[in-house]
């Protein structure tokens, strides 16, 4: 199992393989929550789940569940690294999985069971507090009266 991509940061991931849910519907999902804050993609799955809301019309009821768990289990697994829940952004992609055969005679209509592999990772990126920022600041200020050359005074006679 390989990812599409591999974060310089901090990060925590979650695989589902075969998961039988249509390819297209996951990666319309994948799209909307990619590069969002971990809260806000938690609530509009939930959302979607609960059909409170719906993306262009649809609620996507059996892709948005497995998405949801797959969440959460990154989630668990972001807890258990450490990382800060605040500051974790989404990375989801959605592929094609293997494609299964159904025994029927004479290769009736259906006899191909499609499945998905989805990805998610929770990349430890959000922006740092305000007072976080001020701090920085002060730093930078107190260094730079530091460095300031002193004047030499000349010894007159």
């Amino acid at each position: 199992m390989t990812y599409t991509i591999k974060p310089k940061e901090k990060h925590a991931k979650a695989y589902g393989s075969n998961l039988r849910i249509s390819t297209k519907d996951a990666i319309k999902i994948c799209r909307v929550i990619r590069k969002k804050p971990l809260d806000r993609a938690k609530r509009l799955l939930v959302d979607l789940v609960s059909k409170k809301r719906s993306l262009a019309g649809s609620y996507y009821s059996k892709a948005v569940a497995e998405m949801l768990s797959l969440l959460e289990s990154c989630e668990k697994n972001a807890e258990f690294l450490g990382l800060d829940p605040e500051k974790l952004m989404v990375h989801a992609s959605a592929h094609t999985g293997p494609i299964t055969r159904r025994r029927r005679r004479k290769s009736a209509f259906g006899s191909r069971m499609k499945s998905t592999n989805v990805e998610i990772m929770l990349i430890e990126k959000g922006k740092q507090r305000k007072e976080t920022l001020e701090q920085l600041k002060q730093m930078e200020k107190k260094i730079k009266k530091k460095e300031e050359p002193k004047e030499i005074k000349k010894e007159s006679k």
